[in-house]
């Protein structure tokens, strides 16, 4: 896949924490109590100088925050982070992707200071004041509005992604012009991928519940079209040239997104991992036991969550290591079933791709 001389980007997963409970969200059960596999975990500014040195942020082009779990807002040490960064490398890419709930506007101005013009933040915003809190269950639009403004006020680059749902579609048009007049750079629509599962089966809409186990909205497919994500679409011809899904995640040919970037995710815990993608297949909550999913196999065989980590084993020793090869060594096997890796083939397979498709 890569070697550590190719890594040139760095997604970096801070915590596992969340002030929010977006039902379709792997931190929580549809919005409810905690995933309870998590514990919770977050990276210090000391775990990060001891995972990255400065001789390997200065090979780098880009770092973002982002993640399965948390919201880099909440982490205790996200600025100091930013900065340790931006200090060993003037000129690389920082960005992140949070849901803008918290914080205070003077955390928020710093932070623009320190992204500066080499970077943006992507506020993942679905909806309106009276619309945002559906799927975004627990954020407040007031610190929302305040937040963005702050950090646009500051200088910093901003850019608004619309996740669209049936319950939200309407406001498309009228969040771009309140982002426009905000002064965010870009305004994308999101043409959700999150209604096909992962066995790559369609659903049309998914119960979401408050931290009580309240049932409160319905979240459905939006109704035009021209809202829904193309790869939905696909799969009549997919399934006429193979004869299933199955078949297709067991033959297609593996085109590794994160390999052409040069890229790697590194856990709240400081795992490293290939992508957010295999990252994700780690603690489903409705399994008793987590490892029931394939990507244990492969870290099993790299150590466990030891031999993976990198505030415990050098960045350079993990990547050449064991996880990697495995991960790629099972693309050339005949199915899922028999070892390939099936969050790979859902994710990169060569011919269905509902994550590009989100953004056309």
């Amino acid at each position: 896949m890569y070697r550590y001389k190719d890594i040139k980007e760095v997604h970096l997963e801070v915590t596992q924490r969340c002030q929010a409970a977006c039902p379709m969200c792997d931190r929580n059960m549809n919005g409810g109590a905690d995933n309870p596999h998590i514990t919770n975990a977050e990276l210090t500014l000391e775990d990060t100088k001891r995972m990255f040195s400065p001789s390997f942020i200065e090979q780098l082009n880009v770092m973002y925050m982002c993640g399965n779990l948390g919201d880099p807002i909440v982490a205790k040490h996200t600025l100091e982070i930013f900065e340790y960064f931006r200090e060993h490398n003037p000129n690389m890419w920082l960005s992140m992707n949070t849901n803008a709930g918290a914080k205070d506007i003077y955390w928020w101005a710093k932070l623009a200071e320190v992204i500066g013009r080499k970077g943006a933040v992507i506020f993942s915003v679905d909806g309106l004041e009276d619309t945002n809190h559906l799927y975004r269950q627990g954020v407040v639009w007031k610190n929302v509005e305040r937040n963005m403004q702050a950090f646009i006020e500051a200088g910093g680059r901003a850019r608004w992604d619309f996740l669209i749902f049936q319950h939200n579609e309407h406001q498309v048009e009228e969040a771009e012009e309140l982002a426009n007049q905000w002064g965010c750079e870009k305004f994308i629509k999101k043409k959700s991928g999150r209604f096909i599962t992962a066995d790559i089966k369609p659903k049309y809409q998914h119960q979401a519940v408050n931290r009580k186990g309240v049932e409160t909205q319905k979240l459905q497919q939006p109704k035009e079209e021209k809202n829904k994500n193309l790869a939905l679409l696909k799969q009549a011809e997919i399934i006429k040239s193979y004869g299933s899904m199955k078949e297709y995640l067991d033959k297609c040919s593996i085109k590794c997104k994160v390999a052409k970037q040069g890229s790697i995710f590194v856990t709240a815990e400081g795992l490293l991992m290939p992508c957010c993608w295999t990252a994700g297949r780690m603690y489903k909550w409705w399994h008793a036991n987590p490892k029931v999913e394939q990507i244990w196999d492969h870290i099993d065989t790299a150590g466990g969550k030891q031999g993976i980590s990198i505030i415990e084993n050098d960045i350079e020793d993990v990547v050449n290591g064991q996880l990697i090869s495995s991960i790629t060594d099972s693309w050339s096997v005949g199915s899922v079933s028999n070892g390939k890796l099936g969050v790979c083939a859902q994710k990169c397979g060569s011919e269905f791709d509902p994550y590009a498709e989100q953004f056309k």
